[in-house]
């Protein structure tokens, strides 16, 4: 057995993950199994639960739960599975569970799939389970976000839109918490480009070929343990591309559009894109 200088991750506290099935949050679900933590994965792929099941090795519980997360009343199941089998407490709570689709301006259904998913679904987490999870000392609360809720590229509003409403929302439970309960901490996990089953790479059967420049789910989990211990909020991961460096001078330049009085997404308007070039080249951040 591995052991963590977090005592978060310690060999009998409980893991609830959500869209603990593939990707991000299988690759947490592995870790913490390493731990010896009891684990509860939640996902909405039956068949990605059940190989979970049989794929992690655990000395540990490791439990699965077919649920959708952009139902409140889903969530009523966790907290009664852990309130019967975990003494109703949750030392780290992963809400992680996301999508993605293509759609538009007019697009009712896209927009209402994303943001039920990726922003309702980590609201109905926290509503819910925070009082199970401040209930452990210490805790911790990881929520995915995105670098397109921050950089918030053209392209998919929705999905930014989402991840941007996940940033404000970690901010002020990170805050909030810190004066209510301080031992349950918070950190917005803000991924790089990751191989998961949202860009291409199913969790169980033939394994792809990592695409140069991608992360894998491990290597982000590996980032977010380290950044964790570290008593970081905002974990923003690089990858085979993009430097941290790279990424801040990336925040700064978006920023700035508010601040200086820009129009936005000036990153991508022809007549900004070699001004903004030339700034972050120039910067040391």
């Amino acid at each position: 057995m591995s052991s963590s200088s977090n005592p978060v991750f310690a060999a009998g506290n409980l893991a609830v993950i959500t869209g603990g099935a593939s990707g991000i949050g299988l690759a947490l679900a592995r870790k913490c199994a390493s731990y010896n933590m009891n684990v509860l994965i939640c996902d909405n792929n039956s068949a990605n639960l059940a190989s979970a099941k049989e794929a992690v090795k655990s000395k540990a519980r490791f439990e699965t739960l077919e649920m959708d997360v952009s139902q409140l009343e889903e969530f009523g199941k966790v907290k009664s599975l852990v309130e019967k089998e975990f003494d109703g407490k949750i030392s780290l709570l992963a809400l992680n569970a996301g999508t993605t689709a293509k759609g538009t301006w007019g697009d009712s259904a896209y927009f209402q799939h994303i943001l039920s998913v990726n922003l309702f679904g980590v609201l109905h987490g926290i509503n819910t389970l925070l009082p199970l999870t401040t209930a452990s000392s210490p805790s911790s609360i990881i929520i995915t976000g995105s670098k397109q809720g921050i950089t918030n590229p053209p392209g998919n509003p929705a999905y930014n839109a989402s991840k941007s409403a996940l940033k404000t929302l970690a901010e002020h439970l990170s805050f909030d918490l810190s004066k209510s309960h301080p031992s349950t901490s918070v950190h917005l996990l803000i991924p790089g480009w990751t191989f998961t089953g949202l860009s291409g790479n199913a969790p169980f059967g033939d394994k792809k070929e990592i695409p140069k420049g991608a992360w894998s789910g491990e290597q982000v989990v590996e980032f977010l343990e380290k950044k964790m211990a570290e008593g970081k909020f905002y974990v923003v991961c690089p990858d085979g591309d993009v430097s941290e460096s790279m990424d801040r001078k990336r925040m700064a330049w978006g920023a700035g559009d508010l601040v200086m009085g820009r129009p936005p997404l000036t990153r991508w308007r022809e007549e900004y894109k070699a001004e903004a070039e030339e700034w972050m080249a120039k910067q040391d951040l």
